[in-house]
Formats: C-alpha cells, sequence, structure tokens
C-alpha cells in the first residue's frame, strides 16, 4: 500500500487495522529522514508514532481537541493532519513549525513548546465545549518527565474536581530530556510494575492449577501471599484518589491494543488517565540505545564554532574541586546546559530537579542561605517561567545565586516558543540582580571566576555558540571593556558576542568606537559620563527586545543626567519572533553589520 496517500484523519480512518503497523513504520521513516536533514526532535517523536495513529483513528480531531505536552513529539500528528507534503520543509521559514501552532493548522488546537502545560490547557477546552455545546472531548498528552512539573499538578487537581471528560494519555518512555528524577518517577516505577505483577499472577495461577491434587488447595494458600505481593508492587491509587479514572499501563506501540482502550476512554464521560509505556526512540537503534542525546538535533549557528555550554561544564567541573560549595542545578536539562561531565565528576554536588524550573531557583536560593554557592544552568526561554521565585526567593534576601542563562537571543530552528529574547528585560528589572553578557569563552570563565567570590545575585547570558576567543581585561564590577578605541563622537555599546561580531566587522569599514558592555546591570555610568558629551552618539545593540533592554537602560540613564548625548538602539522589536533561523532573525530586526554600517553614515 502507498501510505503517502493518507494526509489527514479521515484517510485514516479507511485503513484496517492491520494496515496501521505499516503506516507506523512510514510515518517513523519519514520523521528519521526528516531530522536528520533539518535537524529537530527525534527520540520523542518516534516513541509517540503508535499511540498518535491510534487516537486519531478513534477520536475526531479537529473537534476532539489534541494538545501535546511541551510539542516535540507531535510530527506524527503533523504528517497524519494534511501537512506531510511540507514536511521535508520542516523547522524552515518556508516549511512547517517544530512545534503546534494553531495558525499553522486548525488541528493543533493550541501551541504548546514548553511543559507541564497540557493538562490545565485540555480542562479549558473541555469546558469551553462544554459550555457551548458541541460536545467535544479533549485529549492531553503528556510525558512522564513533564509530570515532574508544579503546573500538571494544580491542573490535575482540578481536572479530579470538574469531571469533563477529558482523557490524558500519560506517554511513559521513563525519559524527559535527561532520565527523570523524583518520586513521580519512582512511583510511575510501581505503576509500570503492576504490570508484571498481573502477567506474574496469572503465570503463577496457570501453573500451580494445572498441579494434580493440589492445585486448588496451593491456590487458595496462595491468597495471603498474593495480597501482599499485591501491597509491595501496587501502589496505584493517587489518580483515583484524585478523582480521575486509570487505566493502564498498556503497550505504547501495540496499535490495536491502543485503540481498543482509547475507544473505552472515550465512551467514558468524566477524566480518565491513560497510562501507556513507549520506548523513546523506537525504530532507530541509535536513539533507543542513546535517547538523552537523540532528542534533539540541531546545527550550530552559521559561523559559529565553540559552544558557552562546554565552557560552563569544564569551568564548574574544575571549581567544584577547589570550593566545595559549587552546586551545579539542572532543570532536566543537563546534556543541553553542558553539565553532563559534571554530573559525572561530582555527583554529590550536582542536582536535577526534574522539568521544574520554579522549584529550581527557590531551592538554589536555599542552598545560598544555608552557606552553598549554586550554580542554576537554564535556558533563557524556561527561566522565564520563574519570575516569581527570582523576584521574591532570591532578589528579596539577596542570595548569591548564579544563574547561568543559556539559548539566550534568537535562537532559530525551534521558532517562537523558544526565543530567549526578554531575559535581558525581565533580569534587569529585578533589585539587587546583577546582570553580565560574556562575548566568548574566555570571558565567560573569567564571569565565573568573578562570581565564585560574588556574594549576591547573579545572572551570566549568552547564546549556544561563539565564534572565536579573545583577550580581556579583568573583569572589574560594573566596568565595561574598550575593545576598539577611536576619537570618533559615535561609540557603539555590545551586549554580548553576536553585537560585538557585527560591531567589529562594521568597524573595519566605518569609524567608530566599539566598546564590550559587559556588565548590563550596573551599568557604567562612569563611561557614559565620559562618553557622553553634546554632539556624541551612542549605539547599543543587543539581541534582546528593545523594551527593558540594554539599550533602553542607557536612554533611560542618560534622561536621567540630562546628558546631551543621543542614543540610538539596535535591538528586537517588542513582538513574538518565529523567524526559524538566527541570522533570518537578527537581520528581520536590523541587527546587521550592513544596518550599523547605515546607521553609522547617517549620523557622521
Amino acid at each position: 500500500m502507498d501510505y503517502g496517500t493518507v494526509k489527514t484523519p479521515q484517510d485514516l480512518k479507511r485503513l484496517d487495522i492491520s494496515q496501521l503497523d505499516g503506516l507506523c513504520d512510514y510515518l517513523r521513516g519519514r520523521i528519521i529522514d526528516t531530522v536528520e536533514s533539518n535537524g529537530g526532535h527525534l527520540a520523542s517523536n518516534l516513541g509517540a508514532v503508535e499511540l498518535t495513529v491510534a487516537l486519531h483513528y478513534v477520536f475526531d480531531c479537529p473537534h476532539d481537541k489534541f494538545v501535546f505536552d511541551v510539542g516535540h513529539q507531535a510530527y506524527a500528528h503533523k504528517l497524519l493532519t494534511g501537512r506531510g507534503d511540507r514536511f521535508d520543509r520542516l523547522r524552515k521559514n518556508d516549511g512547517i513549525s517544530g512545534f503546534p501552532l494553531p495558525d499553522e493548522s486548525e488541528y493543533d488546537a493550541f501551541g504548546t513548546g514548553h511543559a507541564s502545560t497540557s493538562l490545565s490547557v485540555a480542562l479549558g477546552l473541555a469546558e469551553a465545549s462544554a459550555r457551548l455545546g458541541d460536545g467535544g472531548r479533549a485529549i492531553a498528552v503528556i510525558g512522564d518527565g513533564a509530570l515532574t512539573g508544579g503546573l500538571a499538578y494544580e491542573a490535575l487537581n482540578a481536572i479530579g474536581s470538574e469531571r469533563l471528560p477529558v482523557v490524558i494519555v500519560l506517554n511513559d518512555n521513563n525519559m524527559s530530556i535527561s532520565k527523570n528524577v523524583g518520586a513521580m518517577s519512582k512511583y510511575l516505577t510501581r505503576l509500570r510494575l503492576s504490570k508484571k505483577y498481573l502477567r506474574i499472577k496469572t503465570e503463577i495461577k496457570r501453573a500451580v492449577s494445572i498441579i494434580p491434587l493440589l492445585g486448588d488447595g496451593a491456590l487458595h494458600l496462595l491468597d495471603k501471599g498474593k495480597r501482599l505481593l499485591k501491597r509491595v508492587v501496587l501502589s496505584n491509587k493517587m489518580f483515583e484518589a484524585m478523582g480521575i479514572s486509570y487505566y493502564g499501563p498498556f503497550d505504547g506501540h501495540n496499535v490495536g491494543e491502543l485503540i481498543e482502550v482509547f475507544s473505552q476512554a472515550k465512551r467514558k464521560g468524566g477524566p480518565v488517565i491513560v497510562h501507556v509505556m513507549t520506548d523513546k526512540g523506537k525504530g532507530l537503534r541509535s536513539a533507543v540505545t542513546d535517547p538523552e542525546h537523540s532528542h534533539g538535533i540541531s546545527s550550530s549557528d552559521a559561523g559559529a564554532t565553540h559552544d558557552f555550554s562546554s565552557v560552563l561544564g569544564d569551568f564548574l567541573t574544575d571549581a567544584a574541586t577547589r570550593d566545595k560549595r559549587v552546586t551545579a542545578v539542572t532543570a532536566a536539562m543537563a546534556i543541553g546546559t553542558g553539565l553532563e561531565k559534571f554530573s559525572l565528576s561530582h555527583p554529590d554536588m550536582f542536582k536535577d530537579v526534574g522539568i521544574a524550573e520554579e522549584h529550581a531557583v527557590t531551592y538554589c536560593a536555599a542552598l545560598a542561605a544555608g552557606g552553598l554557592k549554586p550554580y542554576f544552568a537554564v535556558y533563557s526561554t524556561f527561566l522565564q517561567r520563574s519570575f516569581d521565585q527570582l523576584l521574591h526567593d532570591v532578589c528579596i534576601g539577596g542570595y548569591a545565586v548564579t544563574l547561568c542563562v543559556d539559548r539566550a537571543g534568537a535562537v532559530g530552528a525551534d521558532g517562537v516558543t523558544h526565543q530567549g529574547v526578554f531575559d535581558l528585560s525581565y533580569l534587569t528589572v529585578l533589585p539587587n540582580m546583577t546582570v553580565m553578557c560574556p562575548t566568548d569563552g574566555a570571558e565567560l570563565r573569567a564571569m565565573l571566576e568573578f562570581s565564585l567570590t560574588y556574594d549576591a545575585p547573579l545572572a551570566i547570558r549568552y547564546p549556544k555558540s561563539y565564534t572565536v576567543d579573545r583577550e580581556h581585561t579583568p573583569i572589574e564590577y560594573g566596568k565595561w571593556e574598550t575593545v576598539r578605541e577611536s576619537k570618533s563622537d559615535i561609540t557603539v555599546l555590545c551586549a554580548g558576542g553576536r553585537a560585538l561580531d557585527i560591531a567589529l566587522a562594521a568597524a573595519d569599514r566605518v569609524d567608530v568606537r566599539v566598546v564590550n558592555a559587559r556588565f548590563v546591570k550596573p551599568l557604567d555610568v562612569g563611561f557614559l559620563r565620559e562618553h557622553g558629551k553634546k554632539g556624541c552618539t551612542f549605539i547599543t545593540v543587543e539581541d534582546n527586545v528593545a523594551h527593558g533592554g540594554f539599550g533602553c537602560a542607557v536612554t533611560e540613564y542618560l534622561n536621567s543626567v540630562n546628558s546631551a548625548a543621543r542614543c540610538v538602539v539596535l535591538a528586537h522589536a517588542d513582538a513574538f519572533i518565529d523567524d526559524r533561523s538566527v541570522d533570518g532573525a537578527l537581520a528581520a530586526s536590523g541587527i546587521t553589520k550592513d544596518n550599523l554600517i547605515k546607521i553609522v553614515k547617517s549620523l557622521e
């Protein structure tokens, strides 16, 4: 059969169940070929193929609303909902997004990109359907890793009390991005064992019952042992206690079994959890054996040759041998943030809290209050989730927590939900917070060395990659570094490595002073006073939105002291960015060498 003709859920429903395994093989092949070419999330999508096929076979999307938690396992869903012809352009500007996007398709009920949100979304969609009387159901697909996030528990509590027809598919592969941690992981392990218990009980009963003369008596004698075994192995009443019916666990790669259980869940009126066990990376040996490193496949920034995250990991690994207070914390992102080496060499000084950024920040504040030196390595887009904890738990107390803010600025192919262009704006508004931007690995190492003796909240933000290491002047609190001197009245102030690369390239064509504004907060007000004379112009360059960013801070300071100098701000517009390339996002905002040259010439 030509499975390429299955382009919509309606096409899928016309297939016989016996044909669905072949369809799953076809979808898996398309995903592997495309992701290996374009980059993207591989292991998570390969593990979710059968459950996605079964969901579309049983439910009526888009009338029934599908919500994929995080969204990085929705590729099969996209292939089955009219986007197969564009799938080869996955994560490209003229193609489809790597995450669910309502503007892209009516089959995407809600845009996702961060973990632990799907249950809240599903409940809201179910409530809307009930109020409008359209009879639609809400189906949330959530991984076991996402259940480490506190938002999921808030939603479970509400779902159990509302009693609406919400179907929760717990996609349990014993992994998030890094290996799962915490009590929920242990609880789900007990639930997985429940299937083993049922199988063992059946096999023992069958074996003993055929023993001549002893079978019935032996079965009776086994009752006490069976009940004891059940108490030991099974403890799966948590969901039922919340008012949510629990089914499972089931084989997440057996399409026929999944269709049967989803059909039962569809007939039930109230909330249901269907627990399915899947293999992350199924169908590709390398992804199965190493799902952590196969979670996301991507290319580096154009022209970039070095990763900031590896610099962080190497530094902290060394620092922990010198300073036993050092503690590295991650929210299920040890590999992405460069802490894998640290976790192996200093396991007692490494803490993975799971997908729980809010908890991570408050936990770090308490570590610092207790006399330790915590470093929280986190992507910019995920740190956003912890604003209240940063404000209330870290900054009010002035605790010496160091935030290592990775993937700051434009991120490219992951799209709108993952852009790190807001952190300068929300970090600099926090009292007691110092914010630094390294331009390369050498400067990041110097800033981290500075952090070891800095006794207050500190954020060090950087993109994924940098181009080249340079020589730098020593770090001095609140002081900037002049990289290229000039007698020009125009000074380019650069927040971060991308900005500095652009400014230095422009300075080869026009005469300007180039400054590495390594401290975004506090500003180097001494430098601004010295060079902020009448007729002088500052041009700020940053990979952040303009509102509340570095340029905004410089402008506000100049205005506050009635400076005669002007300030031109080069930053992203105050809008969400969905450009699928870093260079494209920078160009769209005018953060380029050519535009900077044009601005300088207009000022001369």
